[in-house]
């Protein structure tokens, strides 16, 4: 089937003789036993025509009883494999689901999501109509318990001063080429041309591929419209720590990588925001106007902070737990990437 053959396929319903191509739906996944149900009946209820989809669950050796509800729902499906992944790390899986797929299109997924039913078609639609390489939709960050915490915590992540210009997190009034989308498909091809994800990066593996795709001059759209459900962190600890990692791991995939490139300036801005209330302290001996500079930027981030919350605050999330929320988002991340500067010997010696 040609690319105007299946333009014109999903044009018209779907009626071509050849049908619509297989899409391999990788799913990497490491003791989910919350969420994994979920996630697999979500994309067995797609509305993608019957035997056009195969979904590939790479378990990380999970221990917590996820491993006995994948086995207990592949017995009723089998478009469901199930492939252990010893390297318990998630670009391994991903590549192991890559290699081991069948499909014409690759979809990426994840454990800690759930699909609506049109969300396959119409990224597979989408991505031959804009004539695009890899789609994807927006984030919908839903909280799996709705306690006030978590409902204020999935509020932040989904506000641009929460997590800058992430387009998939904020949303998007039009189709448009972005930098990375998650949850996408792409055409396998794509992958022969930029290669598989790189495992040496246990996070920004995504980012980074993604960065190798556009360089390859291949286009990324996020779809307008189109949107997946994510179950967000539900604790400050929780949020701190996985936010903690992130920022700790974009300096070690600048070192591994040698390219700056390799993200995009959102993910340092947590870092420099920090900077510049530590690093005037160590001026202040060569002029006391240094002092002003942390002083005006935190009186201005702390007004930020609060009129952001007002605007964000209701009855189900109140101001304090946004505000707290916002404060560990950043000074997390920014934390983590301050510890990986300190560590540059340590990791350059480890990890290059």
């Amino acid at each position: 089937m040609n690319k105007q053959n299946i333009k014109d396929d999903y044009a018209t319903n779907l009626t071509v003789e050849t049908g619509p191509p297989v899409v391999s739906v990788i799913v990497p996944c490491q003791n989910e036993v919350k969420y994994i149900s979920d996630c697999l009946e979500s994309l067995l209820n797609s509305s993608y025509p019957p035997g056009k989809i195969e979904i590939i669950v790479i378990d990380g050796m999970s221990s917590d009883g996820t491993r006995e509800i994948l086995s207990e729902i592949a017995k009723d499906h089998p478009e469901i494999r199930l492939i252990d992944n010893p390297k318990k790390i998630t670009p391994s899986a991903l590549n192991l689901g890559i290699q081991n797929s069948s499909g014409e299109l690759i979809m990426i997924a994840s454990a800690h999501s759930s699909f609506p039913a049109n969300y396959i078609p119409e990224l597979v639609g989408k991505l031959y109509e804009l004539d695009a390489d890899v789609t994807g939709g927006t984030l919908n960050t839903i909280a799996k318990n709705p306690t006030p915490k978590a409902l204020s915590i999935v509020k932040i992540l989904s506000n641009r001063f929460g997590v800058g210009n992430s387009m998939f997190r904020i949303g998007a009034g039009s189709h448009q080429i972005v930098d990375t989308v998650p949850f996408g498909i792409y055409k396998k091809e794509v992958f022969k041309v930029s290669g598989l994800y790189n495992e040496k990066l246990v996070r920004n593996h995504d980012i980074e591929l993604s960065k190798r795709i556009l360089k390859a001059k291949r286009k990324i759209f996020l779809v307008s419209g189109v949107t997946c459900n994510y179950y967000a962190r539900e604790t400050f600890t929780d949020l701190a720590l996985n936010n903690f990692r992130n920022g700790y791991w974009n300096i070690l995939t600048v070192y591994i990588t040698k390219k700056f490139s390799s993200l995009s300036l959102r993910h340092f801005v947590p870092l420099l925001f920090l900077l510049s209330l530590i690093i005037p302290f160590f001026l202040v001996s060569l002029s006391g106007y240094f002092m002003l500079i942390p002083i005006l930027t935190f009186a201005l981030y702390n007004i930020f902070i609060l009129m952001v919350s007002l605007k964000l605050k209701s009855k189900d999330s109140g101001l304090t737990y946004l505000v707290r929320g916002f404060y560990v988002l950043h000074f997390s991340y920014g934390f983590g990437s301050l510890i990986g500067l300190l560590r540059i010997d340590k990791l350059f010696s480890h990890h290059v």
